[in-house]
């Protein structure tokens, strides 16, 4: 038997990012601040009923045509190099990778978001996700523009990305092995957690902790309000700080659950054991 995989989802805009991912190079571009952007957005997904995630990738669209601003892949990715974390994140992957093997196991870190994956790919993260799924733009191949929406992911679409994870189907053509029975899947769930910070993230977090994962919604200090109800209805397993400095709250509570695991992997590897030698 090989190493158990601990799959390590996140959300990313205020999970991750301290604001939400535009706000940092793409709406000031577009000469606007982040409550005259989304409240430009909120008003255009009222009056059309449109779906709130489709009605932001419309608007960057629109705005950024407006403003004369070439919406391309290339320009999206350069925003992302603006985005400020919270404290910790930077090291965070590679600490967490480190502790896990030191326990005989392997963690892979997924990114499941509803932000703009070209944004995240510019990001000085990026590189430390096996896979990243967000919304992503088609591109003009003359004009290199961005004109239609190639992936959309809202809030209950992100848990299609749980099963897929844990069957190994990351990619979002893969429609006969994420929906055919498997017996034998690559990650196991009870091996799951997923960090998100609020509402949007509460069916991902949900179908992970009924299926024996863990589930931890994270708040920005002195917020703690804003995920206490979480908690108490029973949505998710722990709530943090969001800071993912070295020995912090959060930091613990990842190392105890890939303890647990880590014993439970040992537990299970005995009785195997035993079995063989009846």
């Amino acid at each position: 038997m090989g190493k158990q995989i601990i799959a390590i989802m996140y959300d990313f805009d205020r999970t991750l990012a301290t604001e939400d991912m535009q706000n940092f190079g793409f709406i000031k571009d577009m000469g606007l601040t982040p409550e005259q952007f989304w409240k430009k957005t909120q008003e255009f997904c009222s009056n059309y009923d449109v779906d709130k995630i489709l009605g932001y990738m419309y608007m960057m669209i629109k705005t950024a045509k407006e403003k004369g601003i070439a919406l391309t892949r290339e320009y999206l990715y350069s925003t992302g190099k603006l985005i400020k974390f919270y404290d910790g994140v930077t090291t965070w992957f590679k600490r967490i990778n480190e502790y896990a093997s030191n326990r005989g196991l392997i963690v892979e870190h997924y990114l499941i978001t509803s932000g703009n994956k070209e944004i995240i790919e510019g990001t000085s993260i990026a590189k430390e996700f096996k896979q990243i799924f967000g919304c992503e733009y088609l591109y003009d191949e003359d004009t290199k523009l961005a004109y239609w929406p190639k992936t959309m992911i809202n809030y209950t679409q992100k848990t299609q990305y749980v099963f897929r994870i844990s069957k190994g189907a990351i990619t979002d053509n893969d429609d006969k092995k994420v929906n055919e029975k498997t017996v034998h899947r690559r990650i196991k769930y009870e091996n799951m957690i997923y960090l998100g910070d609020g509402l949007t993230d509460v069916p991902g977090m949900i179908v992970v902790k009924q299926n024996e994962g863990h589930s931890i919604a994270v708040y920005p200090k002195g917020m703690r309000d804003k995920v206490s109800s979480l908690f108490e209805d029973g949505r998710v397993d722990y709530i943090a700080k969001a800071d993912y400095s070295i020995n912090g709250e959060l930091e613990k509570i990842v190392h105890l659950i890939i303890d647990s695991i880590s014993i439970r992997t040992q537990l299970d590897s005995r009785q195997e054991k035993t079995k063989a030698s009846l």
